[in-house]
């Protein structure tokens, strides 16, 4: 018997989740003209996800550490730049990668 993997490609939760953020997702995607898309634009969109979650995990530490309440707005600053970093990479079409990038023929 074959190993399946289960993928997320053309599943019910996919598009549950594209509906979910599609305010997010509608303004890249439907942007006009063509655009220049390369794969590492994606993985490097998961790196970059990646890096803002530690740097609001760290902020979140070292501001629990001091007790200052203040210190959650780093936290829900980056959090939120890889909340969306990681919904573009995971859920979003090539051009959607392509417009936060800003990569566009033509440019």
């Amino acid at each position: 018997m074959r190993l399946r993997l289960i993928t997320f490609e053309n599943s019910v939760m996919k598009n549950f989740l594209r509906k979910l953020t599609s305010p997010l997702l509608n303004p890249l995607e439907n942007a006009t003209g063509d655009y220049h898309y390369s794969p590492s634009h994606r993985t490097i969109l998961w790196v970059m996800g990646a890096l803002f979650l530690g740097v609001s995990g760290v902020t979140l530490y070292f501001s629990l550490q001091i007790q200052q309440i203040a210190g959650l707005l780093p936290v829900a600053l980056f959090g939120g730049i890889a909340l969306i970093c990681f919904i573009v990479a995971g859920l979003g079409n090539n051009k959607a990668v392509a417009k936060i990038w800003r990569n566009r023929d033509g440019r």
